[in-house]
């Protein structure tokens, strides 16, 4: 099968997907209407390249539905993964100088502020910062300046009264360039990954390493964190159930996460059977 052109009269040759909140459905599965869409691209040789904000632990139960390419994106852009030898790839680190910087600049724009850090093969946080119940058995707790490794990919900053998206702006602007900030939770939790480094600009290189550039590229997502990677795709996809600026700035609008908005759209752009 050929699937239909979706820009510039080029057919897409390479799916990327966010996936709480766009791929998954609200309890965090993969239907089998997904599932059986997910297969028949990986038959068709498309890759579907996982990207998202979820550190590489909590991926386990996910890997069997990324075909047969066997890369993922985690941690916001910070980890390229490879599913098949089950291995952190690449990373992009945020040096423990630039840590130890951003802590003092956002501690003083933003009292009552804690910090936690993912690295490549787990989590560390301050005392403060609240626990994250399936995490409770490999959480390694201690002060700022102990927790940190040389591979760490992304510094989660919590608030615990403040906003969301204000919070988010508060940090930004008190970091300035420092580091890439982004936000994707329903509470006030800014995640921030080493300056330049976002979800489109890890997707863009392994899309290079396969040959392709944007314009061959869908992509689908629904909160702040994806919209690089949707600016960055010849066609972006926000779900209707995304945030407001997601909606704003993608070509299309697919159906909510809970209606397998992802493998609808899909069905039709490559003519499949589901």
């Amino acid at each position: 099968m050929v699937p239909r052109s979706v820009t510039d009269g080029r057919a897409p040759r390479l799916v990327a997907t966010d996936l709480d909140g766009t791929l998954l459905h609200s309890d965090g599965t993969v239907t089998a209407r997904t599932r059986a869409v997910l297969v028949e691209l990986d038959a068709l040789g498309v890759p579907v390249v996982f990207t998202t904000g979820r550190p590489v632990r909590w991926m386990e139960e996910l890997w069997a539905d990324v075909g047969g390419h066997g890369l993922a994106i985690c941690s916001n852009g910070g980890i390229v993964y490879d599913v098949a030898e089950r291995r952190v790839r690449d990373f992009s680190a945020v040096p423990r100088e630039v840590g130890m910087e951003l802590a003092e600049m956002v501690r003083a724009a933003v009292p009552g502020t804690t910090f936690a850090v993912e690295h490549t093969s787990g989590w560390a946080s301050e005392h403060a910062f609240p626990r994250h119940p399936d995490d409770v058995d490999t959480l390694r707790q201690g002060t700022w300046e102990s927790i940190w490794t040389d591979d760490v990919v992304k510094v989660l900053a919590v608030h615990r009264d403040l906003d969301p998206e204000d919070f988010w702006r508060q940090v930004e602007a008190a970091v300035g360039t420092l580091v890439t900030t982004t936000w994707s939770s329903a509470f006030a939790l800014v995640e921030m990954s080493a300056a330049g480094v976002t979800k489109a600009t890890t997707l863009a290189t392994v899309a290079a390493e396969m040959g392709l550039g944007p314009l061959d590229v869908v992509a689908f997502g629904d909160m702040p964190n994806d919209l690089p990677m949707l600016a960055w795709a010849g066609t972006s996809y926000a779900m209707a159930n995304a945030h407001a600026s997601v909606r704003d700035l993608a070509d299309h609008l697919a159906p909510a996460n809970d209606d397998d908005g992802v493998a609808v759209v899909l069905a039709d752009l490559f003519s499949l059977s589901r």
